[in-house]
C-alpha cells in the first residue's frame, strides 16, 4: 500500500463526533507500509548476513519507490532547560514526520533496543517507533512497535 498525500488526507477520520482527527489510523497505516517495504528489502537481500547500513539504504530506496515521504539519519539536538546541548543522535529514518524507524542487524533485539527507540520518540515528541531487525531469518520476528504515551 503506498500513501500518497491526498490519500493521508482521506485517512483522517473524525474521532467519536467530536471533530477531533484521529491520528492513530495514519500512524498504523503508516507503519503498516513501512513493514511491508521492510518484508520487501529482507525478501530481496535476504536476511541476516548483510550490515545495518546496508538493509537502511536499501529500505529508504523502497520507501522513496512507493512515494513514502522520509529522512534519513536525521540529527536531533536534545534541549535542555531552554538551552540545546548539542547533537545527541541521529533517527535511522523518520517517515512522514510520523513515524520514527530504528534498522538493526542483530542476532536478537534486546530491551535496550526498545528503550532507544523510546527515548528518540519522546526526545522528538512522536508518538510511534519501529524497531525492524533484519538480523532474523523471518523478518516478522524482528518487529519491534514502540509506543510513547507521552
Amino acid at each position: 500500500m503506498i500513501l500518497q498525500k491526498s490519500e493521508k488526507n482521506a485517512e483522517k477520520r473524525s474521532h467519536g463526533g467530536t471533530g477531533k482527527i484521529d491520528k492513530n489510523l495514519t500512524e498504523n497505516k503508516l507503519s503498516s507500509c513501512i513493514i511491508d517495504a521492510a518484508i520487501e528489502v529482507h525478501t530481496v537481500l535476504g536476511g541476516p548476513g548483510l550490515l545495518e547500513s546496508v538493509y537502511e539504504i536499501a529500505l529508504a530506496e523502497e520507501l522513496q519507490r512507493r512515494s513514502i515521504p522520509f529522512q534519513r539519519q536525521l540529527v536531533v539536538p536534545v534541549n535542555y532547560k531552554g538551552k540545546i546541548i548539542g547533537e545527541a543522535f541521529r533517527l535511522d529514518l523518520i517517515v512522514d514526520n510520523t513515524v520514527i524507524v530504528e534498522v538493526k542487524a542483530t542476532e536478537q533485539l534486546h530491551n535496550v533496543h526498545s528503550a532507544q527507540v523510546l527515548t528518540y520518540l519522546r526526545l522528538t515528541q512522536k508518538k510511534l517507533g519501529l524497531v525492524l531487525n533484519f538480523g532474523q531469518p523471518l523478518l516478522r520476528d524482528g518487529i519491534c512497535r514502540v509506543v510513547n504515551n507521552f
